[in-house]
């Protein structure tokens, strides 16, 4: 099914959407045919989830602060709710991995690119930044029915260690369709548009090559990944109130 909503404007994003849910698709049916995701898949997966969302409320609050959504005070207001829920994702996916005995991987190396390139992108051209959460926050529900299969199939994992990755099917939070329903109520115009579909495409490449890379389908990174090269992620605080609301079960 098409990702919602279906206007011509946010046609081109959509494309870019659909083409990248394929892939995705196609990545984790090929693990499904190989005999189902290991352990290290796993770890892997938690493990650059962890460093790409820690801190990442930072891009949306930024995004919402700037002068280009002046007069689009619906999508501010929803930025900013969205960047509070998403920002103690990352303490999620570190309870999922201590759940299993373990600590978060070194970040890989496309975590870090991620983290340089909108750090610096998002202060001049954020509709860049929303272009790529449009793909991630679409990825996990394109793909819920094999992303359940293939979580039922491995036997090192039960309702206490895969949270992180179930609220990202977004059956409980659905953040895929409030991204696209929020950008199509906006007033956009065509540099808009351009900078989301650039943004659709480039957060496309990252991501999947880090999904490849933790299901060990990415030679180069596979073979390369020198963890000593690892950037130390931001700091973290200490408090979240509402964790145990998204951990517990």
């Amino acid at each position: 099914m098409p990702a919602s909503p279906s206007s011509p404007k946010l046609t081109p994003v959509l494309a870019v959407v659909e083409t990248a849910k394929a892939v995705f698709r196609s990545k984790l049916q090929s693990v499904a045919e190989i005999g189902g995701m290991t352990r290290e898949m796993y770890l892997r997966y938690l493990s650059f989830q962890y460093h790409l969302t820690k801190g990442v409320q930072r891009h949306f609050l930024k995004v919402a602060g700037h002068p280009r959504l002046a007069r689009k005070n619906l999508l501010r207001e929803f930025l900013f709710k969205f960047g509070l829920e998403e920002e103690p994702h990352y303490k999620v996916a570190e309870v999922d991995l201590q759940r299993m005995g373990e600590a978060p991987r070194p970040c890989p190396l496309d975590v870090s690119l991620w983290w340089s390139y909108f750090d610096q992108i998002v202060e001049q051209r954020p509709f860049v930044r929303l272009g790529a959460t449009c793909v991630l926050e679409n990825l996990g529900g394109g793909a819920a029915a094999l992303g359940h299969h293939l979580l039922d199939s491995a036997p090192f994992l039960n309702k206490s260690n895969t949270r992180f990755i179930t609220i990202h099917f977004h059956e409980i939070l659905p953040h895929g369709d409030q991204i696209l329903n929020a950008l199509e109520s906006a007033a956009l115009d065509a540099e808009d548009i351009q900078e989301l579909v650039e943004g659709a495409n480039i957060g496309s490449i990252m991501y999947l090559r880090l999904a490849m890379w933790a299901m060990g389908q990415d030679e180069l990174t596979s073979t390369l990944f020198n963890s000593s090269s690892s950037l130390k992620r931001m700091d973290e605080a200490d408090d979240y109130t509402n964790l145990e609301e998204l951990v517990a079960y």
